[in-house]
């Protein structure tokens, strides 16, 4: 979507955390290996920039990985395999 589309902007800012609510129950099990497979995807080699400058483009993914509420409902998974992998 281009940063002059002012309603898509709006609307992406106000459905993606209600999309992340709605996962939530699975966010709060699973978060961290969701999160990871996300990000792998988003950030891979062939896929394009979630920002582009030049074009004036941004994508929906931009919302999803700055999202602090995604990141405060994974986080109990992520602090569960950071002590595991500590423990050994």
């Amino acid at each position: 979507m281009r940063y002059e589309g002012k309603a898509e902007l709006t609307a992406a800012r106000v459905l993606v955390p209600v999309a992340v609510l709605v996962a939530s129950p699975v966010l709060l099990i699973a978060g961290r290996p969701v999160r990871r497979r996300y990000l792998r995807y988003v950030y891979r080699e062939e896929a394009p920039a979630i920002v582009d400058k030049e074009q004036g483009r941004i994508s929906v993914h931009w919302f999803v990985v700055m999202s602090p509420l995604l990141a405060w409902l994974c986080w109990p998974t992520e602090a569960l395999a950071r002590l595991i992998s500590r423990r050994g």
